[in-house]
């Protein structure tokens, strides 16, 4: 069992799956709010690692389908300070167990870094159908915009 520090959007259906299915492993969280926390570009840029910088973007924040930012054409620099300006554009969750950061919920690294395996029979049915999820991305489909605070549809 590990402690978690889990960055989310509270509220958000996907976080809260992502949590539950740490939960059932024994793992401790600790949770933040991603759009509140006090993020520096040292602080924040410590998640994305070796990742292209396109993918440190949550794609379904509003000033992303709108077109006014486009990652693919932004560099590092860049990225970050906007993501501090609009924490609506960090792709969520952001995790860390000790020194380790990843950002994203890839069921199988995730898996093999802490482990998902539920610690009893009673969270292994949760646990199970949870992991036959996409929990990477909106659990919406992409079919509504994110607003400060909720998913509007």
């Amino acid at each position: 069992m590990a402690k978690v520090i889990f960055y989310e959007k509270p509220g958000c259906k996907n976080n809260t799956k992502q949590k539950t299915l740490l939960v059932a492993a024994g793992h401790e969280l600790e949770t933040y709010d991603i759009r509140t926390y006090a993020w520096t570009s040292d602080t924040l840029r410590l998640f994305f690692g070796t990742r292209a910088i396109a993918d440190w973007f949550n794609k379904a924040a509003p000033s992303i389908k709108s077109g006014e930012v486009v990652p693919e054409k932004i560099d590092a620099d860049t990225a970050l300070k906007l993501m501090i300006q609009d924490p609506l554009l960090i792709r969520r969750p952001l995790i860390q167990v000790c020194d380790r950061r990843e950002v994203g919920f890839d069921i199988d690294q995730i898996n093999a870094w802490i482990g998902l395996t539920p610690i009893d029979a009673s969270q292994k049915a949760i646990s199970d159908e949870l992991m036959q999820q996409d929990l990477q991305g909106c659990s919406h489909g992409g079919e509504h915009h994110h607003e400060h605070g909720k998913c509007k549809h």
